[in-house]
């Protein structure tokens, strides 16, 4: 299970969905390209500055003091993750 949490500062998304087998899971796929689009956004359209470590099975991304854009990046990553827990709620928990 793939388990997305957060508190005022930062995000962190742990595990694996186990929908299928790696290389085929649409799921861990779906969150990934959630995770590296939300860093290369704040990175790219705004100002604010992130620091994340991304590896298999784990991102951080830590954040403070975000403008209005950043803190709309980051809300819009919550409606692409509650989206797909709306879908896969046995792969994906937010919490």
């Amino acid at each position: 299970m793939i388990v997305v949490s957060i508190t005022p500062n930062c995000i962190t998304v742990e595990g694996h969905a186990g929908y299928a087998e790696p290389g085929r899971d649409i799921v861990c796929a779906a969150v990934s390209v959630l995770i590296h689009n939300l860093v290369q956004s704040i990175e790219s359209l705004t100002e604010d500055s992130v620091k994340f470590n991304i590896r298999p099975g784990y991102a951080e991304i830590v954040y403070k003091d975000l403008s209005v854009e950043g803190r709309l990046l980051i809300d819009s990553f919550f409606i692409g993750v509650s989206d797909i827990v709306a879908a896969y709620a046995e792969y994906v928990q937010i919490i």
